[in-house]
């Protein structure tokens, strides 16, 4: 008797989970910030920040003894007083002179010595490095007794040489590692390529490795100009003449002990602080790439 075979049972459905929805990339409504907590706090900072320049405008554009919170009717007599009879012309050529000249000093030394720490190794490479972060911890207070003796020694009390001298080592240790962190991220191997191609290291260097630290050399020439621009204690100790004195100097000499002429001193302020605001206006970029790219190690 022949009998059939049963057939195989059919396979039981296989069952396939859902994918995930896949996330938008939108944040849920939970995890949003409403717009009004981000911009409240950044307006009450704004408002404060900016009611001080206010206040200095209203008192150096409204005439002299004038109450009124709005500077109208407008004058420039308190410009034309600080420019002419208190000898502000002759302070900013000074501190024009002397900011200029402390920018190319600190970048220049600070170049050479940012590309021996980051290209070359000696003994006492960490210690140097040491120091030159100790130094930072030195108020600069302390550098002016042993500093005028030397530049009396010298003779040049009452040059602004004396001055541009003391800023530019006052700036170099903080430039040169600066610099030094920014050339360390710049490849070794660029500069070895262009030994091979028959450049020496100075051709090299100037050709290859300069053109790319660009925004760390304008970093470090600005940072150094603007702290020159301010600096009021090498200026007031160093400087005796009138017609030598810089702006911070003269700034001081509208004030005396009986009187402060209050619209005199608020547009001194202001020629004191458009040149400033003016290169950081410029250069905005270039600074924040250059101390961000020269504060990561390399």
């Amino acid at each position: 008797m022949i009998t059939k075979e049963a057939a195989p049972a059919a396979p039981a459905p296989v069952r396939v989970a859902p994918a995930p929805p896949r996330h938008s990339g939108k944040r849920p409504a939970w995890d949003e910030v409403p717009r009004w907590q981000i911009y409240l706090p950044l307006g009450i900072y704004l408002v404060f920040t900016l009611i001080p320049f206010y206040w200095i405008l209203l008192f150096a554009l409204r005439p002299a003894g004038s109450t009124s919170l709005v500077p109208w009717p407008m004058t420039t007599e308190h410009f034309d007083k600080v420019w002419t009879d208190r000898s502000f012309g002759t302070f900013f050529e000074n501190s024009v002179y002397v900011g200029f000249a402390t920018l190319v000093m600190t970048t220049l030394v600070a170049l050479a010595g940012g590309y021996a720490l980051a290209r070359f190794d000696f003994r006492i490479k960490r210690v140097f490095m040491l120091g030159l972060l100790c130094s930072q911890f030195v108020p600069g207070a302390l550098l002016l007794v042993p500093l005028f003796e030397i530049f009396a020694e010298l003779q040049m009390i009452n040059s602004l040489g004396s001055v541009i001298i003391a800023e530019t080592v006052f700036q170099l240790p903080l430039s040169i590692i600066l610099i030094s962190n920014f050339i360390k991220n710049v490849p070794y191997s660029l500069e070895e390529a262009a030994w091979v191609d028959g450049c020496g290291r100075f051709r090299a260097f100037r050709v290859v490795v300069l053109p790319l630290l660009r925004p760390g050399l304008i970093a470090v020439g600005s940072f150094a100009f603007v702290h020159s621009w301010n600096h009021f204690l090498f200026a007031l100790m160093f400087l005796n003449n009138q017609e030598k004195q810089t702006i911070p100097v003269g700034l001081n000499t509208l004030m005396s002990a009986d009187s402060v002429d209050l619209g005199a001193l608020a547009a001194g302020g202001i020629v004191a602080a458009v040149p400033v605001v003016i290169v950081f206006a410029f250069i905005q970029k270039w600074l924040i790439t250059g101390f961000s790219a020269g504060a990561v190690k390399g």
